[in-house]
């Protein structure tokens, strides 16, 4: 059986990776003090793409702690500050464990999976 080329082959997985990250998201909105909920759904969201070796959408990717796994909201479990040296970039704290990100702030920035070169295939 041939696969149609740009079809969503893992849809349901899909859905379910979608599910756990909007569970965890209303679990953090709820009770800001009790993350252990919130942590779980991130936990299982990540053993599924672990297993299915799926990539998360860079958004998703960028707003879960790889450190304790806990859903990144500002103001509620992450600071953001905006820094300079040489050029501008946002730092990113979690309030929970203290891990930090870095990320560059350019005007012409553009993802990859924005990159019309991404998507051709050879």
């Amino acid at each position: 059986m041939a696969k149609k080329k740009g079809s969503l082959v893992h849809k349901e997985i899909y859905q379910r990776i979608n599910f756990l990250y909007q569970a965890a998201h209303q679990a953090l909105t709820t009770s800001p003090s009790d993350l252990s909920l919130c942590r779980f759904y991130i936990k299982t969201l990540r053993a599924i793409t672990q297993r299915q070796v799926l990539r998360l959408h860079p958004y998703m990717k960028r707003s879960i702690c790889k450190k304790c796994c806990v859903l990144l909201v500002p103001g509620i479990t992450m600071s953001v500050r905006i820094k300079a040296n040489g050029e501008k970039y946002s730092e990113i704290t979690c309030l929970d464990c203290g891990k930090k990100c870095k990320f560059l702030n350019r005007k012409n920035y553009q993802p990859w999976f924005e990159n019309p070169e991404a998507w051709m295939t050879v």
